[in-house]
């Protein structure tokens, strides 16, 4: 996860290097930036007309070139992103999509229901043509949709009864608007009674309902007294204009942002006295101010600071952010994150997107239940002053002119999908290329397998996992209510579990416990026993050398083993065993085993044994008796065996005891051994 998120964070810094390189040609060969401000005097007149259209200000009436370039300097400056944006989005001719409505629960689930949106709706009533025709109605659709107005056809046939109880028997248009200033409030239906059904005499209409929600002040008296009120608003927009009303642009956000920012309109059109604008720092106007607890803010002196509507959402979303902001955003990373293990997992293309599915599937459902609780510690009453302080972050950090570089380059790349998807796909092969000699270099085979070989192993892991019994994911020894082991083959075949776990892991042999086997009587102090640290050091080794080797038992031993079984169960069963006269042919107990002249039967010291384990002096998988300081290892049943025979049959996959079969990995309940009868007479 963590090698993910630093690809991913360089990503993000090659876009942010690349973005500033665009800056640079750009510069180099136009000669400007896109902050530089532009001369409205050196437009054309169906640029400026453009400018209008995408700031939301009627032209209509403005036949002369002299009184649309003053419009657009009373709305404020212009600046060379802007401008191509203008141009750009004009120049794309995809159509914008309206919605159909199917009836009255359709019609109230988007319109009525929905209370932070605008909506614009063509009524037809039942047998009649609509008010406005398909061109003009098609242009009017891709007019309003710049300034986030959706619109939809709601056709009488299909749902007379509805249009009957509302009123609406004749064709007309249909605009819903939020009622209140807060958030998710009632929302109003407006019915249009003009007679012209034009398109700039509709986007009149409709821009005017819209401003008619945003608090208007006239005079510096009534500006006086709105600058040092404190309201439930912590964060407030000015806009000091010349103008009859606020752009469409303006007057949607304040829809938008319901709740959450409080916009605010001055008309300075008819002042005599603006000193107090100079009081409160206002020099010039068009101003758009950002008023916050910290401070004020001039909108539009930053990179990426445009005038207009998609440029101050992203503004107002960084300042002002909701929870499903967040979630979203979070969303997306978590999901571009995900993506990487698409080149950093190498081998076959088959693996590669299991593995990105796998991993696509995890972290999605990671992050909705991380979100859970997060919202349920949002709801709590008494976490006022930590979302104040939460809040107070993001406006402090988002003011900065790095954040504004950030939501320049996220306008920028989200305007051009293109260029975001090649610059992830360059990203994530450079990344492939590098993981992929990384491990040619640590001379790993997966690098060159093919999915016929990736498929096979695939196989053989879900067939060892059906053969074998669940592993647990705690060491050993842990309590368990099982006292038997069932019949997992019968149980597998019965309820076949179809995930594919991975197979049984092996750290529970380092938690088996080991001894060395030793005789009363041969102690000296030449041979006294070696430590418990020696012990394990030796242990240690010992099974690093198990596991490097790759021999295995072979079945015709397995087979002897099994049929040893019974006598190895009789010979454990003794209370006083002889130790062997030879030596043990394994290399660790060879080491080990020190010579003794007097190699007669001798009793073995069951002191040093655990008092779970059987008492035994043969390996029942080598056939050999254990010889003084070969190293011992007990599984859980209390069998005892050779450490090395023992721990080669456990690792190659034999995940039980060669006597009994009893689970290697599972506690049983401790053996009892029978006590023997006093052999001193009763005083």
């Amino acid at each position: 996860m963590w090698v993910k998120l630093c690809c991913l964070l360089l990503y993000f810094l090659a876009l942010f290097v690349l973005a500033r390189v665009f800056e640079a040609v750009a510069w180099y060969e136009s000669g400007f930036l896109a902050t530089q401000l532009v001369d409205p005097v050196a437009l054309s007149f169906r640029k400026l007309r453009t400018i209008l259209e995408c700031r939301g200000l009627g032209h209509s009436g403005l036949p002369e070139k002299k009184d649309v370039r003053e419009l657009v300097e009373k709305s404020g400056d212009l600046m060379e992103g802007e401008l191509y944006s203008a141009l750009k989005e004009e120049e794309a001719s995809d159509s914008v999509s309206s919605t159909n409505f199917s009836g009255e629960m359709h019609f109230y689930e988007l319109v009525e229901d929905t209370k932070d949106g605008i909506w614009l709706v063509q009524v037809i009533a039942n047998g009649r043509n609509p008010l406005v025709g398909k061109v003009h109605w098609e242009k009017m659709v891709k007019k309003v949709s710049r300034f986030g107005i959706r619109t939809g056809t709601f056709n009488c046939s299909s749902d007379p009864r509805y249009c009957k109880r509302r009123g609406w028997l004749k064709s007309t248009l249909i605009m819903s608007v939020p009622q209140t200033s807060t958030s998710k409030g009632k929302v109003m239906l407006k019915e249009y009674s003009g007679r012209k059904v034009e398109v700039e005499h509709i986007f009149k209409w409709i821009t005017a309902h819209a401003a008619s929600r945003i608090k208007t002040i006239y005079s510096s008296e009534h500006l006086r007294e709105e600058w040092n009120k404190s309201d439930q608003y912590w964060v407030k927009i000015y806009l000091f204009a010349n103008l009859d009303q606020p752009p469409a642009f303006f007057s949607a956000l304040s829809v938008k942002f319901t709740g959450r920012v409080e916009f605010i309109f001055v008309n300075v059109e008819n002042w005599d006295n603006k000193s107090y604008m100079a009081e409160i720092g206002i020099y010039k106007t068009p101003s758009y101010i950002l008023r916050t607890p910290e401070g004020i803010y001039r909108y539009g002196n930053n990179t990426g600071e445009f005038i207009s509507l998609r440029a101050m959402d992203s503004f107002l979303r960084s300042l002002q952010p909701e929870v499903n902001d967040l979630f979203v955003l979070s969303l997306v990373l978590v999901n571009l994150m995900a993506w990487m293990d698409l080149f950093i997992t190498q081998g076959a293309t088959i693996k590669r997107f299991v593995v990105l599915i796998s991993t696509l599937g995890t972290y999605n459902s990671l992050l909705i239940i991380s979100w859970l609780p997060v919202l349920g510690f949002l709801q709590l009453p008494y976490l006022d002053s930590f979302y104040e302080y939460s809040l107070k972050l993001f406006r402090y950090s988002n003011t900065t002119t790095l954040a504004s570089w950030v939501r320049a380059d996220w306008m920028f790349y989200s305007s051009h999908p293109a260029l975001f998807l090649s610059t992830y796909l360059g990203h994530g092969l450079l990344i492939d290329y590098f993981e992929k000699k990384r491990r040619r270099n640590n001379n790993t085979d997966e690098v060159n397998a093919n999915n016929l070989e990736w498929l096979s192993s695939l196989w053989d892991w879900y067939t060892s996992y059906l053969f074998h019994p669940i592993a647990s994911f705690q060491h050993f020894p842990f309590d368990s209510d099982w006292d038997e082991d069932p019949d997992l083959f019968l149980e597998r075949l019965a309820f076949p579990d179809l995930w594919l776990h991975p197979l049984i892991p092996t750290d529970y042999i380092k938690n088996l416990p080991m001894w060395r086997f030793q005789c009363l009587g041969t102690h000296s102090d030449e041979e006294m026993p070696e430590t418990f640290a020696d012990s394990e050091s030796d242990s240690d080794s010992e099974n690093k050398e198990v596991f490097s080797s790759d021999r295995e038992v072979s079945e015709d031993d397995e087979l002897s083993t099994f049929h040893r079984c019974s006598e190895g169960e009789r010979g454990c069963g003794a209370e006083a065993c002889s130790c062997a006269s030879h030596y043990c042919h394994h290399e660790p107990c060879e080491r080990k085993a020190r010579p003794h002249s007097s190699a007669g039967d001798l009793e073995p010291d069951w002191s040093a044994w655990p008092s779970d384990m059987l008492h035994c002096t043969e390996c029942v998988v080598c056939l050999e008796n254990f010889a003084k300081g070969c190293l011992l290892m007990g599984l859980p049943c209390g069998h005892v065996f050779h450490q090395s025979c023992i721990v080669k049959w456990l690792a190659g996959g034999r995940h039980c005891c060669p006597v009994c079969r009893w689970a290697s990995y599972k506690k049983k309940q401790p053996y009892t051994h029978p006590q023997p009868l006093s052999s001193e007479p009763p005083s």
